[in-house]
């Protein structure tokens, strides 16, 4: 099991927020996802759950189109709750449970 703590959209290579918006946000979160399931020699579909902590759950809507982009059937168990405050002021973290193949 790979247990993958609550990301944000840090771009790693500046070391700032990719904040423009909330897709663009939600996409940086969901590629440093992707680089760390990839250095643990795994990819999306490895993921059997997430959680989605959102600063207001107005944002939902659009934090799911990008979000659902970078997963296919079957789906990962999903929870999504809005929280009073996130690290660093963003909008959206998430954390994710991976499964080793071997």
């Amino acid at each position: 099991m790979v247990y993958l703590s609550g990301q944000i959209a840090i771009d790693p290579e500046t070391g700032k927020l990719d904040d423009k918006s909330i897709e663009a946000e939600t996409h940086r979160v969901m590629k440093n996802i992707g680089e760390v399931l990839k250095a643990a020699g795994l990819g999306y579909e490895a993921v059997l759950k997430t959680t989605i902590f959102l600063s207001d759950m107005a944002l939902f809507a659009e934090v799911n189109r990008v979000y659902s982009v970078y997963f296919t059937e079957p789906f990962p168990a999903r929870e999504t709750v809005a929280v009073k405050g996130l690290p660093m002021g963003v909008n959206v973290e998430i954390s994710v449970i991976a499964l080793c193949s071997e």
